[in-house]
């Protein structure tokens, strides 16, 4: 068997071109909501700063364990009954919309199996975390509510009252089902808001297990933008210096603070624990990046690789193998590029783009929380054929976006082929799955006639995306509503769930549709 390459800092072979990534003398594109990754370190330097001024916002009265404040609708005076299928306010209801729209489905369409809109009065928007799946439940959790669903249907099956704000989840639970989530410990006006209390939640049931407030006192920490991640039995909280670990089958404290003179920004989970390390430069007020691969129930170190220097961690796209995305300068006019890893840290390869301008799709920034390392979408391994599938820049294409995917021999970082969307469409990777890519195909644009969403995939040799499951045409404008959504697929079903619920009106923020789900 061959040695692995010498390990090398972030860089080799090649420097992206200022003009591929976003270069500020590029011609203005049309508006879309923000992409892409971000700079972790900009961020954790600017909150210590307090110059961070989005936080989770201001949040009023909403009550009852539906979220919804018990207040019964006005009447107005109208000569017009009733409709069937409509709420008392005369918008049509998920239920009544999810039915129009199968009528509408064509040979070979899915149908819409649910919509869920918010309901909930939040006048600033909320953000939405998870979801979360275990057996036949998908949950989420938002405001002081973590709520469970029944993935046949939509039906609430469960939902549990929170004494304080979300401020934190993981983004996947445990094999077992069980999830912990971050609250805010205080939110009086005149006291710094902290995400230090942990509480879990088994999501099969709803039920409430442990709770635990972290002692911020060693560090007199500031605990408001924290980043979680679970692996294995093991939830880790990471963030502005401070490291945490607790079993997540009983609560118990593992460890603390990484040794030595570096801090955690934040952990990615799953099969494997990786974590985001800020350390002190030689050149004051600097930090030195770093990749480390840390053991969950111990917090020891196994290994650790040193991002080239000005550059930082924005995603992690796997954590088996690891395949980082890094940026260097600012989000807009910056340059980005990925560094695929060998399982003991060393550095294999640098997927090399050329004129392409490769991007991952974060869901998490949407929210006003702060969002996880490994939240993002938009890159795919396989590990069987060597393959990385990563997703391209949006370009304008009519009223809409379209994108490519592009397929790197993640040995070599040499590109294997490219394959472009349908015009108006966007694909996004998912994962691998049979030797295949999965991904999602956005709707196209409104002027785009019996064309839908949905699961797309291809095989390691390329060629045209084939099907995997067809949303139905007749969705395509309920579809466009959800801004680039979190999307699950398993067992030939998709779900789509929203980051953050806001709109210009209480009104459009009630009505807002939050998750959709299709499938046979």
């Amino acid at each position: 068997m061959s040695q692995p390459p010498p390990q090398q800092g972030f860089g080799a072979p090649y420097e992206p071109r200022p003009g591929v990534y976003g270069d500020p003398g590029q011609p203005p594109r049309p508006p879309t909501p923000p992409s892409g990754g971000r700079s972790r370190g900009r961020l954790v330097a600017a909150v210590l700063a307090g110059v961070l001024v989005i936080g989770a916002g201001v949040w009023f009265v909403v009550v009852g364990d539906d979220g919804s404040d018990g207040k019964k609708p006005l009447a107005k005076e109208t000569a017009e009954p009733e409709r069937p299928g409509a709420d008392s306010n005369g918008k049509k209801t998920p239920a009544a919309e999810a039915a129009e729209i199968n009528k509408g489905r064509k040979e070979g369409e899915a149908k819409v199996r649910w919509i869920q809109k918010n309901g909930v009065d939040v006048p600033l928007g909320a953000s939405a975390l998870g979801p979360w799946t275990t057996g036949g439940i998908v949950a989420k959790a938002m405001y002081r509510t973590v709520s469970g669903y029944s993935l046949e249907d939509g039906s609430q099956k469960w939902s549990l009252r929170l004494p304080a704000d979300v401020c934190a989840a993981p983004t996947q639970a445990t094999a077992d089902g069980k999830i912990v989530i971050g609250l805010l410990t205080d939110t009086s006006a005149n006291t710094e808001e902290n995400c230090d209390k942990l509480q879990m939640i088994d999501l099969a049931t709803g039920e409430a297990g442990w709770s635990v407030t972290i002692d911020r006192a060693p560090n007199n920490d500031m605990l408001r933008y924290v980043i979680m991640a679970i692996s294995g039995d093991v939830v880790t909280i990471g963030g502005l210096g401070r490291a945490e670990a607790y079993r997540v089958s009983d609560g118990k404290r593992l460890w603390g603070k990484l040794p030595g003179p570096c801090e955690v920004e934040g952990f990615a989970g799953g099969s494997v624990l990786l974590a985001s390390v800020n350390c002190p430069a030689r050149s004051k007020g600097e930090v030195d990046q770093e990749v480390r691969r840390v053991d969950p129930v111990t917090g020891r170190t196994l290994w650790t690789y040193k991002v080239r220097k000005g550059w930082n961690v924005d995603a992690v796209h796997s954590v088996d193998p690891p395949v980082v995305f890094l940026r260097k300068g600012p989000l807009v006019g910056g340059t980005s590029a990925i560094a695929v890893l060998n399982d003991d840290g060393t550095f294999r390869s640098q997927p090399a783009p050329g004129g392409d301008a490769l991007e991952g799709r974060c869901p998490g920034k949407e929210r006003e929380l702060g969002w996880n390392l490994d939240i993002c979408m938009g890159a795919a391994v396989g590990t069987d054929t060597d393959t990385l599938y990563v997703a391209t820049k949006p370009r304008p294409a009519g009223r809409s976006f379209t994108n490519d995917v592009v397929a790197f021999d993640m040995s070599t970082g040499k590109k294997k082929w490219k394959v472009p969307s349908p015009a108006t469409q966007t694909l996004m990777p998912l994962r691998v799955e049979g030797g295949k890519v999965l991904m999602y195909l956005s709707p196209p644009d409104p002027k785009t006639k019996d064309v839908g969403g949905g699961i797309m995939a291809i095989g390691p040799q390329g060629g045209t995306p084939q099907p995997v499951l067809r949303h139905p045409a007749s969705a395509a404008a309920t579809e466009r509503t959800f801004d680039e959504p979190i999307v699950l697929h398993a067992d030939g079903r998709s779900l789509l769930m929203i980051p953050q619920v806001s709109g210009d009106t209480d009104e459009e923020e009630m009505e807002r549709r939050t998750m959709i789900a299709f499938g046979d």
